[in-house]
């Protein structure tokens, strides 16, 4: 009698500014998992937050993605555009009953599914909320836990519990919206003595790139604030650091492996949506040219960086490099773009485990953990 495969639910979309970067690592996950081992099912979740299940929902939210994109303009569309395009359709699904539903897990999912992919980034996804979904209803999942996924996705706790744990992390300054609305020449002179300029100012709670600036100088701080305070009431400064970034990819539950460094380089003033997820834009060296002392040291505070939050699964590290050799860990993405082209396969390719052979990998670590 042949081995039952296992129902690996891939569940996309959701309601953060990260909807169509979610759409396109769907696709390619669905479109790259062991089929001799695994049963795949789609499952959307539309930006209202309706739950899609049967028929094709990753082409229907990709369309939708693509519409609204044109619809909205402004300089992230065509990026935007781009993402929906490369989700295109995955064949080889299988489709469970049609269904909607508005309100957490669609009746019947816990019971026929083995484990499940969350394929969702930014808050919703990321952020220890879809995590609880699923721990209360017992289904096993891909990644980090309730905790370290809320962690990880709030830029402030993670650099607070960074630094309890003694790694190297970059000055910043944290900011709640009351204050800067309500006193904002106070805000602004705390700014300037205690990370100065440029500086870097970002949601507490997003990721993507989406709501962060560069701060070049004073004038341009009130902007930036403003526009940061959009998507979060907690607001992280940071300073500007000049230096090499560096990612690290780490893979594992309790004995985690890191793997080798890679460097991202762009032409661009800084990795913001466009260089980050526009075609062309980004070149990513693996592995990176960096001393061995300075190799070594990445992929022990990747580790680190990993435990400290008690991490699960998978993640990847970000560093700083400053001169050459003082290393800087910036932040910790529990949930990092998946695509066959992102950063995160690459650095496991370069180390030896492909793509096809990671998504297993990572199914059979939630297993394991569950």
């Amino acid at each position: 009698m042949a081995k039952r495969k296992l129902r690996v639910g891939v569940i996309f979309g959701g309601q953060s500014g990260e909807h169509e970067v979610s759409l396109a690592g769907a696709a390619s996950v669905l479109a790259a998992i062991d089929r001799e081992r695994f049963e795949a099912v789609p499952i959307g979740i539309t930006r209202e937050g309706r739950w899609l299940m049967g028929g094709d929902p990753l082409q229907a939210l990709s369309h939708d993605a693509a519409r609204r994109a044109l619809a909205e303009g402004g300089v992230e569309a065509s990026v935007k555009q781009e993402l929906a395009a490369r989700a295109g359709d995955a064949t080889g699904t299988t489709a469970l009953a049609r269904m909607e539903s508005s309100e957490s897990l669609p009746a019947g999912l816990r019971e026929r599914l083995d484990v499940v992919w969350i394929m969702l980034h930014g808050p919703r996804g990321e952020d220890g909320t879809i995590q609880g979904l699923l721990e209360l209803a017992g289904v096993p999942y891909v990644g980090a836990g309730v905790l370290a996924s809320a962690v990880g996705m709030d830029k402030i706790a993670m650099k607070d519990m960074f630094r309890a744990h003694g790694l190297p992390i970059v000055d910043y300054l944290v900011v709640k919206r009351h204050d800067w609305r309500s006193r904002p020449a106070e805000v602004q002179g705390a700014v300037a003595d205690a990370v100065g300029f440029p500086c870097f100012v970002k949601p507490a709670n997003l990721g993507s790139s989406v709501g962060i600036s560069k701060v070049k100088a004073a004038e341009e701080l009130t902007a930036a604030l403003d526009l940061a305070a959009r998507h979060d009431r907690r607001l992280l400064v940071e300073r500007a650091v000049q230096g090499r970034e560096v990612e690290v990819a780490v893979l594992g539950n309790d004995a985690p492996e890191a793997s080798v460094p890679g460097e991202v380089c762009y032409a661009g003033e800084w990795y913001d949506y466009e260089t980050k997820y526009g075609q062309g834009h980004t070149t990513f060296k693996v592995p990176a040219p960096l001393a061995p002392e300075v190799t070594a040291r990445v992929r022990e505070l990747a580790i680190r960086a990993f435990q400290a939050i008690d991490g699960a699964g998978l993640a990847r590290v970000d560093f700083f490099i400053e001169n050459d050799s003082h290393v800087l860990v910036n932040e910790i993405n529990t949930l990092p773009g998946f695509t066959a082209t992102s950063a995160y396969p690459k650095l496991w390719e370069a180390s030896g485990i492909s793509y096809t052979e990671l998504i297993s990998r990572l199914i059979d670590l939630a297993r394991e953990r569950r």
